[in-house]
């Protein structure tokens, strides 16, 4: 059974930092693009970051407005993705969501809240 597993929310004043994990069970995440989505209040889900499957060079690409704050990464030995996000605004509050992208298959986490707050 595939199972994506987000932690690392919560709340953290402006400026702060956090990271998100995403750990993954029944999948290798190395032949999967992997990505991070969020979904705020009374909007869509809307995508952040992507790492490609190693088959394609595991490469790297974020949403504008994310650019130089986020930061994805993978571990292949904890089969886990990461998000490291830095300089969070009010404006970054919003459930995130850990998906997985393969070639026949996509799967999704639970999600985890992030509160953006002083």
């Amino acid at each position: 059974q595939v199972q994506l597993v987000e932690s690392g929310g919560g709340l953290v004043q402006p400026g702060g930092s956090l990271r998100l994990s995403c750990a993954a069970s029944g999948l290798a995440l190395s032949i999967y693009d992997m990505g991070w989505y969020r979904q705020a209040p009374g909007k869509q889900r809307e995508w952040l970051a992507t790492i490609s499957s190693n088959t394609i060079g595991s490469i790297i690409t974020y949403q504008d407005s994310v650019k130089g704050r986020f930061t994805i990464s993978r571990d292949h030995a904890k089969n886990t993705v990461y998000l490291q996000m830095n300089s969070l605004r009010p404006e970054d509050t919003a459930v995130y969501y850990c998906n997985a992208r393969g070639p026949r298959s996509e799967y999704w986490g639970q999600g985890t809240q992030l509160t953006v707050s002083s």
